[in-house]
């Protein structure tokens, strides 16, 4: 099982190796996921366009060390994603978060945007909206039009201030848009992006 150690004690991660990778996306998750949970992400990422997927268990949660209520400051987060990305062998690799975990790769982009690919932003919460992007980083934001965690009217509103941004909308989608009925539809949009982005 893989591992680093970090501040905060040893975080676990997996990776989804492929043969001749087109593209590595690295994956934070929101609060109370964990790795486990993007299986059948990774296999779709595959079969679609040869991307390798790289996830992170959050401290405290999956086979991570520290506590499951407490997942940390979004300093701490940072300093956790980067530890992360320095076990990734691919260079400029794309950086995705869920929720918190886009609060998170919003902040790590922030510090060194020249480092990465791009940015894929999934069900992104209204506090994420006080991180400006970098307009040199390509940015997609995927949400659910029915997210009632993250309302979609703020992300409507901040990637109309951000030309980097890409806003794609799903109807009838809530806020965990890779585990939803559009997931198909989500992880091949975001495949398609990442190919793009990387060229």
């Amino acid at each position: 099982m893989p591992y680093f150690d970090s501040a905060r004690g040893r975080l676990h991660y997996r990776r989804w190796s492929v043969d001749s990778p087109a593209a590595t996306l690295v994956l934070l998750p929101g609060t109370g996921q964990h790795s486990g949970h993007y299986h059948r992400f990774a296999t779709a990422l595959e079969r679609l366009a040869r991307i390798e997927l790289w996830t992170l268990d959050t401290a405290g949660q999956g086979l991570s060390e520290g506590d499951p209520e407490a997942p940390g400051t979004i300093d701490e987060l940072a300093a956790d994603a980067r530890g992360l990305l320095g076990e990734v062998t691919a260079a400029a690799p794309v950086l995705m978060g869920h929720s918190l975990g886009a609060v998170t790769a919003l902040a790590v982009a922030a510090e060194n945007p020249g480092d990465l690919g791009g940015l894929v932003l999934c069900g992104t919460p209204r506090r994420a909206t006080e991180i400006a992007p970098d307009p040199r980083l390509p940015v997609l934001a995927v949400h659910g039009a029915d997210d009632r965690r993250a309302p979609i009217d703020v992300i409507r509103l901040w990637t109309a201030r951000h030309g980097s941004v890409d806003l794609r909308e799903y109807a009838d989608a809530g806020h965990d848009l890779l585990h939803e009925p559009v997931r198909q539809r989500v992880t091949a949009d975001i495949a398609e992006w990442v190919l793009a982005a990387v060229r």
